[in-house]
Parts: C-alpha cells; structure tokens; sequence
C-alpha cells in the first residue's frame, strides 16, 4: 500500500490563521476541535479544491449514495500514513449530512416546508488536507500519494505566506426571531404529550427555528462564534452559491478508528450558572435528575440497537452513562455506546443503520421523525444533521449537528431544541430551547 508523504509547518492553535489562506477557495471545509482541552478535541481538520463534489440527488435512495461515495474512495485509492502517525485522515471524504438525509434511508411523509432548499448531502473528496494536532503541538500537511508534485509544492508554498484577505463584515440587518411563537410551541408541546399518552412514542425531540436577514462574510460569523462558545464537533463548510454551513457542536455521533465504533449521546441540559455556587448548583442537579437520566438512558438503548445492526454481535457495550461535561452556556449529561464493526461491514453501513442520531428524534425513532415532521412547520435541513470526514482507510469521525447555522440566500437560520417525555414542562423546555442557542443568537447580534 502507497503511503501519504507529510510536510510540516508552524504550529498554529488557531485554525483561523491557515483557513484563512484558502477562505475563497472551491470546496473550503474546516473540523474543528474549538480550542481543545485535554479531555475533549484534538485535531483540527482543513481542506480545499475537492477532485469531486458529490451531493444527493432528490430522488436519490440514501444506499444509492453511500455507495457512491464508496467509489469514489475506491478510485482515490487506499494509502496509509507515515509510521508512527496518529493523524486521522489520509485523504478522503469530507462534507455534511442534513438530518432530512433519513429522508432517503426511511420512508417518511413530507409535511413540513422545505424552503431552504439544502442539498440533503454534500461532500467533497480530498487529496490532501492541513491537520494541527493540539496535544504534539504540530501542524502538517498531508498529501495522498496521487497528488502530484506540483499541487504539492503549490500549497506548501500557500500556506507559509502571511494571508491578507479583505473580507466583508457580517452582520444582521434584523434581530433573530423565531418561527414559532410561544403558544405555537405548546400546542405542538401538547401534542406530542397526547401522542405519548396514546402509546405512540416515549420522547419527541421537538425543535424550532431563529432567522435573520443578513450580509456580509459567514466566515467572520463563525470566527466570532468559536470565540464565544468552543465546542470540540466546530465546522465551517463553504456551499457553492456563496452560503456556508456553521456548527458549533458539543456531541459526537460515530467515530470508527480500527474498526471500533463510539457514538455519545447528549440528553439532559442545564444553563452555566452566573456565580460559581450557582453553577455547581446546576450541574449537582443535572446529574441527579431522575427525568433526565431517563431520557438519557432511553436514547442509550436506542443507539445500542442502531449499534447492532452494523456491530459484531456480542460487542456492543455502555462503557460511560450520565456523565457531566460543560460549554461556555451550558451543562450537559453524556453517555457512551461502543462496539466494533462486523467483518462484513464498513463506516458507511453504520451511517445507514443509524442515522439520523437517536438523541435529536426520540424514541422509538421512525414513529419520532414522523411526529417532528408532522409538528415542525419546515425541514430541518442542516440541523441535526452531521458533519463528517470518512478517510479512505475507513477512519471515520461525525458530529450531530447540532448548534448549528445555515446561511443562505440573505438570511441566517439557528435551531434550538430539546426532548419531550412524559413528565417535560412546556415553559421549561420553551426556555431550554432558547438558553441551548443563546450564545449564539447574542454574538450575531453583537457582531
């Protein structure tokens, strides 16, 4: 097997200071672990000038396009890294997954409006990328062995000149409002309880929509939102018509790395508390919530079985349940589910037995996205959704994204959402859905 070659260059925490270089370019995408901490975040992930860009077709079945990008993988050609590297990507696949993507993995009815107009999937194929590893303190180059020596020497010399962009500011030229009005969301709320009395589901995650008109450069959005509130699944994907897809991810869905599969689940929320004691307050309830345990556990066995459909059988486990890890804005309760890949299976498989990720539907999940579609006036579009880069070793690592904005013909779009059970308060989880997004709403507004 041919192995990639790897040039250095200087060490920047910052991503911003390379992306910067290719900000204009075809393709632009950037994974970003969001000023990693020793538990959380490592790398950080840039390309550009895709070979190809691949997106869903309408009508398109979703094995249809996985196994596209099977092709396309294959074509690229296998190559592994330098011996002794820990790099996570050696030229591959990189792009998004709208949640409407399910769309064509389940059939589903089509109720809400689809006015944003956002392909269902969109990924480039990459030959080589720019990753900074945050714990060795190095930024490289990594080219697949089938770029050519030109294109090599091309952007080593790219990216050791100073970058000077002159780039339009963003900003709104409206407060962001939501779609939904107060009593809008209880009555949906309402009936998603009525749905759960009638025996038709447990919990319903339920979600709704901010806009903005807005100019200027998204990029500059996302670099003031990075700023307010890292989180370690960040990413900026440029889109074709001059729109871009911006997330500031806390939660994991599937890593694959040597054919072992994680996935971690967030469900249970509390907002950062404004004095020390009242933040440890918060999080001391969190964890000791039984609702929010039970929710939690609930998506847990939901992603064990999504698990299993692509896991050896016997190898799936709960290695970590109701764990606390907290955000700039807020507390969250995070579990883990593992297992390792069956022999006959790869990263693509698990993305079809899986996906969308169970904690943004509910349980049991086709019956939940039927009842988000029926409920929700619009699609959700990018909004949990993935962001994900596949390799082609098979190496795979994908966000759910949520935290998530979609600029697009003039207007900025931000969803904040939570699961509904049983016992759930219409004002509480009101409230949560706009204290989930608040750092992000301020900061556009502040820009």
């Amino acid at each position: 097997m041919l192995t990639c070659s790897v040039h250095p260059l200087p060490y920047r925490a910052n991503p911003a200071d390379y992306f910067a270089a290719i900000r204009n370019a075809p393709g632009a995408v950037l994974l970003d672990s969001g000023r990693p901490s020793a538990e959380r975040g490592r790398y950080d992930l840039l390309s550009a000038w895709p070979l190809e860009q691949l997106a869903v077709l309408p009508e398109e079945s979703g094995a249809h396009l996985l196994q596209r990008l099977r092709d396309h993988l294959s074509r690229l050609g296998e190559a592994q890294l330098p011996a002794g590297s820990e790099l996570p990507f050696a030229g591959g696949l990189i792009g998004y997954l709208s949640y409407d993507f399910g769309r064509h993995l389940e059939n589903l009815p089509s109720q809400a409006l689809d006015d944003l107009q956002l392909p269902d999937a969109r990924f480039g194929l990459y030959d080589w990328a720019l990753i900074s590893d945050h714990h060795g303190q190095t930024s490289q180059l990594v080219f697949h062995p089938t770029l050519v020596d030109s294109e090599r020497q091309r952007l080593v010399a790219l990216f050791t000149q100073p970058q000077v962009n002159a780039l339009a500011p963003f900003k709104l030229n409206a407060p962001m409002a939501a779609d939904l009005s107060a009593d809008d969301y209880r009555q949906a709320f309402e009936r998603i309880q009525d749905y759960i009395q009638a025996g038709d589901c447990y919990q319903v995650n339920f979600a709704q929509r901010f806009r903005a008109e807005c100019q200027g450069d998204p990029w500059l959005a996302y670099c003031a939102l990075r700023q307010a509130c890292p989180t370690p699944f960040s990413g900026f994907q440029s889109l074709p018509d001059g729109g871009a897809v911006l997330s500031l991810s806390p939660e994991r869905f599937v890593r694959v790395s040597q054919r072992q599969v994680e996935t971690r689940p967030i469900k249970g929320t509390r907002p950062r508390g404004v004095t020390p004691a009242e933040d440890a307050a918060n999080a001391a309830e969190l964890l000791a919530s039984p609702k929010d345990r039970a929710e939690n556990l609930m998506i847990v066995d939901l992603l064990r079985n999504d698990l299993g459909r692509t896991c050896r059988i016997g190898s799936v486990r709960v290695p970590e349940l109701f764990s606390l890890e907290s955000y700039p804005n807020v507390h969250h309760l995070v579990s883990s589910v593992t297992g390792e890949l069956a022999t006959d299976r790869d990263a693509l498989d698990l993305i079809a037995g899986s996906f969308p990720g169970g904690s943004i539907t509910g349980a049991p999940k086709i019956r939940a996205m039927q009842i988000i579609d029926e409920l929700e006036p619009t699609r959700r579009g990018l909004y949990c959704g993935s962001l994900l880069y596949l390799d082609v070793r098979g190496e795979m690592d994908s966000s759910i994204a949520i935290r998530s904005l979609l600029v697009k013909d003039g207007q900025v779009c931000c969803w904040g959402g939570g699961g509904i059970v049983a016992d759930s308060d219409w004002q509480a989880e009101y409230q949560e859905s706009m204290t989930k997004v608040r750092i992000l709403l301020d900061t556009l507004q502040n820009l």
